[in-house]
């Protein structure tokens, strides 16, 4: 099956080339070499990603190696695959790319290569390690500016200059230098630059997961989260909008590039908003906004979300855990405004609905939800009892019934016709809903394979998908066989083929989707290694201290305004490693001394929200330009209208720093979830009707206001209560393991620590720490990495684990535990949900009733 970007025309096909698998296509020998690289890099990394190489004993890899060989094939591609400029040849590759290539691939590889020889003399380089890694960085920069970008290559070279010129520049940045064998050796025989933490996490997590999301493309579920989107939502006002943003929202669940969703879903809804009446900046708007958000939908997110793992040290499931919520407002939000943007241009259904009674809507709407929360609740308890009963068994009995299930799916999805490749734009035909969904219900075992591996059986990200492409693989070579055998159509082998030959062409694409990624982790190595090289972060607290004046959101504010700035010109990987690195630690850190606990994941997370929005932002937003040259319009207009969509999106970040229940964090129960979510949805919504200035009818000024006013109270009721009620009483610091031990599983341990710092100030700031299983309170702070001495009323901190919880959190060894912040007996905070909700209502009857009697004027006015 072709996969959704195959639809595209040439244009837009060569733009997403350019931004993400490489402008080149190469013929003859030179193309050959290109496509068995890359699908040689795609079974190895199956092969790394496996239990294989510890169950047979044979091709296991330690890190560093696996690193090598992943940034050894990337710069091979590299030069394979992307000209040297616009105006080089694209159908062939030259012959200084060939001697640059293989140059490139094998300094990327040396570490691999000569990994025992350099094991036996560490931090002694011979010339030849030397001239290796200086040329290794040449090249690596000059693959940067190819698949990256220029200003990816200049920022890496600012950090190689900062390095050497560290004796030479004003005090406050200033370091004693390092010299070039000093440099080299950092940056590439060691995994303190380019083969440090990034590259480690491409080669890990990430690789695997763009497979999964190009096999999952090419096996045909792009295509029908499409359809099902169109059958869904086709009928409604502005319904090709609500489809770009359900469908874009359904296959971030499966991608992670912004571009590439704009052009697989753009080219079939930006047409069709065009055609409904949106017109062509709102169109490529609405389909860009949708898109970029796919970034930060769970399970698969932007590839900075894996980089999170290693940050942050908490598992992946714990950040789909954080995100999800966010991530799920912020669709809501923009399905919301494309509703409101409908009702102000008055759009009409473009697709006829169906003839139905409001019975029958329901009763086929009742079957389908409860019959699918019974198919799940099914499946979820067979399983667990099979774990149960049959212990290490199960997995080979779950597998039989998986495949029975699978068998069953696609059965039924023999019993209805394939799903069309595409939407016909000019004469759109809204196909019926259930049979759609059932065509394809297939499809959904591999995501489910993987969220099961995540999230109950709690694999590794890497493991959980693994197991997700095995079974993939699995469906691709058997489903149109035995589509084509249950229809009795013959001619089965043909459909073998045309199965294997999608396979094939899944592992093509997703290696050359890596291609980029791996280059600008390797590159973005060299920036973490110029900030551990010079210390660099160590200053970068005094200088956002001088920036901000100490105040959190003024840093909050200066931290986005250098997400956004490099987003310009950095990609979004890039841009969060940069940032995240430097200025995550240091609003930690100065939040503290405010007295304020700002959660690690929050800021990651801000970090990583505004990253994303590089894509969108003129001049040089990726994906608005994409939707731009679909729709025929302005770039620059088409990234200001997507930039206004976004701002429910950018006002997430700073609620969810300052009331982390958004987040899920300090949240107790499924019912405190529940109102938390489904406040701050009303919230968002809230002020999206504000940013549009219409809610049922044009608001008002005041009515702006209140709306508002109601989104602040619903985002923050923390901020009116903390006015009324003090959050946390102060307890002794002799009583630390008494309230260690009586604090609930996940609540966080608050406490005021007071020390000297590397500059010799007396510092006295507030910590938290998040305590796991209930138990003695001595041995739940040891689990977090916490050791305290206690002699009478003096507390002190003996220990911090290294790459701890509290090691993160700010926690300093030697200094003395001033006081336990306990919460305060006080009312719950969500009392204050009720006035909001109560404002909220409130401009809905004003304008419902003002609406009413504009209504009854025209009709007194009408002859």
């Amino acid at each position: 099956m072709m996969s959704d970007l195959d639809k595209a025309s040439p244009e837009l096909q060569q733009l997403v080339a350019d931004a993400d698998t490489g402008g080149r296509d190469a013929r003859g020998f030179g193309g050959k070499v290109v496509f068995g690289v890359a699908l040689l890099w795609a079974l190895f990394q199956l092969w790394y990603a496996s239990p294989l190489p510890f169950a047979l004993g044979f091709g296991l890899l330690n890190d560093t190696e696996a690193r090598a060989t992943h940034l050894g094939l990337a710069l091979l591609l590299a030069f394979l695959a992307y000209p040297a400029s616009r105006r080089a040849a694209r159908d062939r590759i030259p012959l200084v790319d060939w001697v640059l290539a293989i140059a490139a691939a094998f300094a990327g590889a040396y570490l691999l290569l000569f990994y025992r020889e350099l094991a036996t003399r560490p931090g002694q380089p011979t010339t030849f390690d030397v001239v290796t890694a200086s040329v290794g960085l040449v090249l690596l920069l000059e693959a940067t500016r190819r698949a990256v970008g220029l200003p990816m290559a200049i920022l890496a070279v600012v950090f190689l200059g900062y390095a050497f010129l560290g004796p030479y520049l004003p005090d406050v940045i200033a370091h004693k230098g390092a010299s070039l064998e000093r440099l080299v050796s950092h940056m590439w025989l060691t995994t303190e630059g380019v083969y440090g933490v990034a590259l480690g996490v491409s080669v890990s997590y990430i690789f695997i997961f763009v497979l999964f999301g190009s096999l999952l493309d090419r096996a045909g579920a792009g295509n029908y989260m499409m359809q099902v989107s169109f059958a869904l939502l086709g009928h409604l006002r502005g319904g090709p909008a609500k489809v770009a943003v359900v469908s874009s929202g359904l296959n971030g669940l499966i991608s992670g590039s912004s571009v590439s969703n704009v052009v697989s879903g753009g080219i079939f809804t930006i047409p069709l908003m065009k055609k409904a009446g949106y017109g062509g900046v709102k169109a490529g708007a609405i389909e860009t906004a949708s898109s970029v958000n796919g970034q930060i939908m769970p399970p698969v997110m932007g590839a900075a979300a894996f980089l999170m793992v290693e940050y942050v040290g908490i598992p992946y499931t714990d950040i789909v855990k954080h995100a999800f919520l966010p991530a799920l407002i912020s669709y809501i939000a923009l399905f919301y405004i494309v509703h409101l943007e409908a009702l102000r241009l008055g759009l009409e259904p473009m697709a006829r609905a169906r003839d139905r009674t409001v019975r029958q809507k329901l009763t086929a709407w009742g079957l389908g939800i409860s019959g699918t929360i019974v198919v799940c609740s099914l499946i979820y308890w067979v399983a667990l009892a099979t774990r149960h009963v049959f212990g290490a068994a199960a997995p080979w009995i779950l597998g039989v019934l998986l495949v029975a299930g699978y068998v069953w799916l696609v059965r039924v999805a023999s019993r209805y016709p394939d799903l069309p490749d595409e939407i016909d734009v000019n004469n759109p035909v809204l196909p019926p809903t259930w049979p759609t969904v059932r065509a394809g219900l297939h499809f959904l075992i591999p995501i489910g394979i993987l969220i099961w591996c995540l999230m109950i059986e709690e694999m590794s990200p890497a493991l959980s998908a693994f197991w997700a492409t095995v079974t993939l693989i699995g469906l691709m070579l058997t489903q149109r066989p035995l589509l084509r055998w249950f229809r009795g159509q013959g001619d089965i082998a043909q459909a073998w083929r045309q199965g294997w030959n999608e396979l094939v062409e899944g592992l093509h694409s997703g290696s050359r989707n890596m291609i980029g990624i791996g280059i600008a982790t390797g590159t973005a190595g060299i920036i973490v290694g110029g900030i551990t090289l010079t210390g660099l972060g160590l200053r970068m607290t005094d200088f956002v201290e001088v920036v901000s004046q100490g105040n959190v959101v003024l840093m909050l504010l200066f931290t986005a305004f250098v997400c956004l700035v490099l987003g310009l010109g950095v990609p979004t990987t890039a841009n969060y490693i940069l940032v995240a690195s430097l200025m995550a630690p240091v609003i930690v850190e100065l939040g503290a001394q405010s007295g304020l606990v700002i959660p690690l994941i929050a800021v990651h997370l801000f970090v990583f929200y505004f990253g994303i929005m590089g894509d969108i932002t003129p001049p040089v937003g990726l994906a608005s330009f994409a939707a731009a040259a679909i729709s025929g319009e302005d770039a620059i207009k088409t990234g200001v209208q997507g930039s206004i969509y976004a701002l429910r999106t950018v006002v997430l970040p700073f609620v969810f720093i300052f009331n982390p229940v958004l987040l899920l964090i300090d949240v107790h129960g499924w019912w405190e979830v529940a109102v938390v979510a489904f406040a701050s949805t009303v919230a968002s919504l809230a002020f999206a009707a504000a940013t549009m200035r219409h809610f049922r009818i044009r608001c008002r000024w005041w009515e702006t206001l209140l709306l508002l006013l109601a989104t602040f109270m619903l985002f923050r009721p923390d901020w009116f209560m903390d006015r009324m009620y003090d959050p946390y009483q102060e307890a002794p610091a002799s009583d630390i393991y008494k309230v260690a031990e009586q604090l609930g599983e996940g609540d966080r341990l608050v406490l005021q620590i007071a020390g000297t710092n590397i500059e010799g100030d007396e510092i006295r700031k507030t910590v938290a720490v998040q305590l796991q299983e209930p138990g003695p309170g001595r041995e739940r702070l040891q689990k977090a990495g916490l050791t305290i001495t206690a002699l009478g009323d003096m507390v002190q901190v003996a220990n911090v684990r290294f790459g701890s919880p509290a090691k993160k959190a700010g926690f300093e060894v030697g200094w003395d535990v001033v006081a336990v912040m306990v919460p305060a007996d006080r009312p719950s905070k969500h009392w204050i949900y009720l006035p909001g909700l109560a404002l909220v209502a409130f401009v809905w009857f004003m304008q419902r009733a003002r609406a009413g009697r504009e209504a009854r004027r025209l009709a007194a006015a009408a002859p």
